[in-house]
């Protein structure tokens, strides 16, 4: 990707903390993956590249709800956006989330976590699940593998 050097400029690659309410406006509820999928993003804006305009992401999921969920938060978390087309998602039975830059990758793969059994509470159950996650140490939610 180009670099892009906007020193001039004050709302180039600005950081934001989402709060759990904010990831359910933005996604329309709140569900574990969106939470994963934000917590990995900004892991990866801390530790690996905190440029949006120079690293890609990819999503690699069932490709369908509710594991695609996890490219919302990526999208929230790290800054690749389908509108920079620098995320996608990569249909796949493992779950993992891949970001390169300038021939560096680093990977990191969701933790499993217990999901509820489908009552009549299950929707609130999975919200509590999610806001839970919100809050957990990384090393708990999710695995990191940098090359």
């Amino acid at each position: 990707m180009d670099a892009h050097t906007h020193s001039h400029c004050k709302y180039y690659n600005l950081t934001q903390e989402f709060s759990v309410a904010d990831l359910a406006a933005f996604h329309g509820h709140l569900g574990p993956y969106i939470v994963l999928g934000y917590r990995i993003g900004k892991y990866v804006r801390k530790h690996f590249c905190d440029d949006p305009f120079q690293m890609k992401a990819e999503v690699h999921c069932a490709g369908t709800p509710p594991q695609s969920c996890l490219a919302d938060g990526v999208q929230l978390g790290s800054g690749c956006t389908l509108g920079k087309r620098n995320i996608e998602i990569v249909p796949s039975e493992k779950i993992s989330c891949v970001f390169l830059i300038n021939g560096k990758k680093m990977t990191i793969a969701p933790r499993p976590f217990p999901l509820p059994k489908k009552d009549m509470d299950y929707e609130a159950a999975i919200e509590a699940i999610a806001e839970e996650m919100y809050s957990r140490p990384e090393r708990e939610l999710f695995d990191v593998d940098a090359w």
